[in-house]
């Protein structure tokens, strides 16, 4: 009889790329990992639906002789297969984490081992359970504990028969006294070739989490198709993942569920810290991710707070890894330390250091913040530490010249650039035509008066190229940024606090011969002093005297302080972070990570309830960097809750409906997308519409694939659940709304996921990665404004000021120095590329994240489409007749580039929402 190595084919595994010792060993992308995975086996694309659920096989080199085979139908022969793991280290550990591994490594000689154990496809027809291998331990733990490197690849050897059938998992008990990152396992024996295990998820010991993981093999399973053997595990890991609803939630947890957003007060340190809970019946939001804490002292209601630099909970394999922590850990420290000195400035000095004129902002650039002061003296004199800080951190003081400065420092006075933002800006999302004149408010009239705008026909009748408004609105020549619904409600509020001013503002443009936009009119409205009466409006037309525009230049930043706050609290934070939650939250607690949909969402889904969490952590918090640096202050998350409530629809999300939303597409089956701009020249668009068929098309392949009917959507009970959780219980409150998609045929399902891909990726890299480079210049685009436009008819002293230095009011009417340089510091961290980071058309291990041949091929024409997207946008940067992206002075448009370096560079579409 054949020895069991002889069976096992081990001659072959022993000249096998997967063999331990190979320097080349599992690298991703590495030409010896492909060849493996080629020898995996795989069925056309267009025999998959006959018989998807059967490994087909290829023609290898015989691992199993021919004398074997015959012996395998008389009587199971058992034989060894061999498993390659690799485990993830950190690359930096302190005392303790470095003792902790090296008891581990001494323990696995007395049995504390990493234990493995294969489960097949097959149930074994005597127990009615899945068949397994014996157990198998890592062998070589401790022989490596010394090996350098991010990865190490261990080994372990299972004994099976020959009618054990293919692994379609593996279980994992951690015996160790710590955690371990777990990439990927590679079983080699089987005749049918390499079996692969993507794991990506961090073990835990068994003191913490007793029960052993699961991970399942790379071959996808519709619920329907799951093999015998593995459908109690398949129930059993999503059970898991659910949790029961009850208790505090630990680290190590890896438990998925919702909660309101009753984390954002404090109000044990204070009624002016309390906050609503958005997310009810009252005030309806998206859920969050539940962390279980309990309740404030004050108020039951409000979940207490855990502050840094605690972590807040989020599911253990949602966590930054290394790489992705210390780039975000600098970047914190960063604003930390820009932070740091005009807080001590403010302490010690009465004066509201507010800049003394423009070259103190441009000396930000230059030398830094205590250099420019003028005050250093004063503070090493006070406070010694900070010579210090100085010292040991100048460079991290000094703040990156923002790249809306590069090409000409005064672009940002300009009214063409003032409009081009608006299409090619840090949120190109606003932009509408008008569709009726004069423009009407929405808002109740027995509260806000008269719904009219004060905009006449007379303020812009000579700014339309001898248009009248109706011809120019018939034309579709007349555009707007309405902003006077979403902040009227809350102007009363934000104008009684120290240091806030604003207006509901609605703004003008008119579309010029040579496809730019310029702005025509502003209105600044105030509420009516009582309800029902008419709104207090003033409206500023382009200048032609030296006080108008100066009042013109104040009324740009109201406006620009306006689009800055809708921009960050609606569109960047709401519309893709926020609203994305609950879909990640359903697709861990629904659909199995065999499921092909949750295997095309999985890239999309990285990091999002991390960065979400840190969020409610010290951004979107009461007191946190959005109450302090922008205008409304800690009426922030009420207005996008109120947009939440008011506008947000999840049908209109998707980039072709949200321009047609907009009136600034229309349906043309002729043109290359299906829709015709109204402005040709609207980069965001144009480059967006790219992007979006491009995943439409990789969608659409990738759904078909496994959906052929309406009745294979419909029958999906892990997929309909995903869906239902996601609408009924993760955006509750617009459950009943009835524009809801309905998910019934692949076409649904494929405008589902195509909207949520976009959503991670695309619309959030528009929206997010210019925040430094186009906004770090505080006057071009105030986060916060601190002065009213002066009226010389309500204040008379106000005005006579205004008139005898402009200068200096507009300066007192940005925000101040620490208002501003914590609000740079910030975005620009936000604006940061970590060095993980992962773009749209590439993914963790290429190659093996599916065994399923046409839709690794399906992603390999997909990633080829995003690679020819980058060069066409980049030949659309140098076209001279695209003015809203090309010419003297004007930036290109690069935010929907699809790859990037590391670090802030106004450009790159990473998968998901992770910053």
């Amino acid at each position: 009889m054949a020895s069991c190595k002889e069976i096992g084919g081990f001659p072959i595994m022993e000249r096998s790329s997967f063999v331990p010792g190979s320097s080349s060993l599992l690298h991703r992308g590495t030409k010896q990992s492909m060849l493996c995975f080629s020898s995996v086996p795989f069925l056309p694309r267009e025999q998959r639906r006959a018989c998807r659920s059967t490994r087909v096989k290829a023609p290898v080199v015989a691992a199993i002789s021919e004398e074997v085979r015959k012996m395998v139908v008389a009587k199971p022969v058992k034989f060894k297969v061999r498993a390659a793991v690799t485990v993830r280290r950190k690359s930096k550990e302190d005392f303790k984490e470095t003792l902790v591994k090296q008891l581990d490594a001494l323990t696995d000689k007395i049995g504390r081992n990493v234990v493995l154990e294969l489960i097949s496809t097959k149930i074994n027809p005597k127990t009615k359970s899945p068949k397994r291998s014996g157990e198998a331990v890592i062998k070589d733990w401790y022989e490596k504990k010394d090996v350098k490197g991010e990865r190490v690849v261990y080994t372990a050897e299972f004994t099976v028969d020959s009618a054990f059938g293919l692994p379609g998992a593996v279980t994992v008990a951690n015996r160790h006294q710590r955690e371990f990152f777990l990439e990927s396992i590679i079983v080699e024996g089987f005749e049918s070739g390499p079996v692969h295990f993507p794991c990506n998820s961090w073990v835990q010991s068994t003191k913490d989490l007793p029960t052993k993981r699961i991970f399942f093999s790379n071959q996808p399973y519709l619920p329907s198709e799951t093999p015998e053997g593995l459908k109690e595990l398949r129930e059993k890991e999503l059970s898991e993942q659910r949790g029961d609803g009850k208790g505090i939630r630990k680290h190590s947890d890896r438990i998925y569920d919702y909660a309101t957003y009753n984390d954002l007060g404090n109000p044990d340190k204070g009624p002016e810290f309390s906050r609503p809970i958005l997310g009810g019946k009252k005030i309806p939001y998206p859920r969050r991710c539940r962390t279980g804490r309990p309740p404030t002292d004050t108020d039951l209601l409000a979940e207490s707070r855990i502050e840094k630099p605690h972590p807040i909970y989020v599911p253990r394999d949602e966590t930054f890894e290394e790489l992705k922590q210390g780039a975000f850990s600098a970047g914190r420290l960063k604003a930390v330390l820009h932070s740091l000195i005009p807080s001590l400035i403010a302490t010690i000095s009465s004066d509201k250091h507010d800049f003394q004129g423009f070259h103190d902002i441009d000396l930000l650039y230059k030398e830094g913040l205590l250099l420019k002061m003028g005050i250093q003296d004063h503070l090493l004199k006070k406070l010694p530490i900070v010579r210090k800080i100085q010292e040991s951190s100048e460079g991290l003081l000094r703040y990156d010249t923002p790249l809306i400065l590069s090409k000409d420092r005064f672009a940002w006075l300009r009214d063409d650039e003032f409009a081009r933002q608006a299409l090619a800006g840090i949120n190109p999302v606003n932009i509408e035509r008008v569709q009726e004149f004069p423009l009407v408010s929405k808002l109740d009239p027995t509260v806000y008066g008269p719904p009219e705008s004060a905009i006449t026909e007379h303020h812009i009748a000579g700014h339309l190229n001898g248009m009248t408004v109706q011809q120019a609105m018939e034309e579709g020549k007349l555009f707007k940024l309405d902003f006077h619904d979403v902040y009227l409600p809350f102007i009363d509020r934000i104008n009684a606090m120290e240091d806030r001013k604003a207006y509901a503002t609605r703004t003008l443009f008119f579309l010029t011969s040579l496809g730019t936009l310029k702005p025509v009119a502003i209105e600044l409205t105030l509420p009516p002093t009582s309800p029902g009466l008419s709104c207090p409006s003033q409206v500023f037309t382009p200048p032609c005297n030296a006080t108008n525009n100066w009042l013109w230049q104040l009324a740009k930043a109201h406006v620009g302080s306006n689009d800055a706050g809708i921009h960050q609290l609606v569109n960047h934070w709401l519309r893709t972070h926020a609203c994305m939650e609950p879909f990640i939250l359903a697709a861990h607690r629904q659909l199995s990570a065999m499921h092909p949909v949750f295997k095309l969402l999985d890239p999309h889904m990285r990091y999002t309830l991390e960065i979400n969490a840190l969020a409610r952590q010290s951004l979107i918090n009461a007191e946190g960097v959005i109450e302090s640096c922008f205008t409304p202050g800690p009426c922030c998350m009420e207005i996008s809750a109120a947009y939440y409530d008011q506008h947000w629809r999840f049908d209109l999300e998707g980039l072709p409906a949200d321009l047609i939303r907009r009136g600034i597409a229309v349906e043309d089956p002729t043109e290359p997308h299906g829709l015709r701009l109204l402005i040709e020249d609207y980069p965001y668009a144009n480059d967006g519409l790219l992007i979006w068929s491009a995943i439409q098309t990789w969608v659409q392949t990738y759904v078909k694939t496994y959906y052929p009917n309406s009745g294979s959507v419909r029958s999906d009970h892990e997929l309909q659940s995903w869906y239902n959780e996601s609408v009924h219980v993760g955006h509750a409150d617009k459950r009943h709304e009835s524009w809801w998609p309905a998910l019934s045929t692949p076409d649904d399902l494929i405008t589902i996921l195509t909207t949520l891909i976009w959503l991670a990726s695309a619309q959030h890299a528009a929206l997010n990665f210019g925040q430094y480079p186009l906004g770090g210049y505080v006057p071009s685009r105030p986060p916060l404004m601190r002065r009213l436009v002066p009226d010389p008819a309500g204040d008379p002293k106000v005005y006579a000021e205004f008139l005898s230095d402009p200068h200096r009011y507009f300066l007192t009417a940005m925000p101040g120095v620490l208002t501003a340089t914590k609000f740079m510091a910030v975005v620009d961290t936000l604006s940061t590329h970590s060095p993980d980071e992962e773009y749209l058309g590439e993914r963790q291990q290429p190659y093996t994240w599916t065994a399923d041949k046409g839709a690794v091929e399906g992603f390999q024409e997909f990633a080829a489409t995003i690679r020819g997207i980058e060069e066409e946008i980049e030949k659309r940067n140098r076209d001279t007749t695209k003015r809203n992206r090309c010419g003297a002075g004007v930036l290109p448009y690069e935010l929907l580039v699809p790859s990037s370096d590391p670090g802030v560079t106004c450009r790159g579409v990473p998968n998901s929402v992770s910053i």
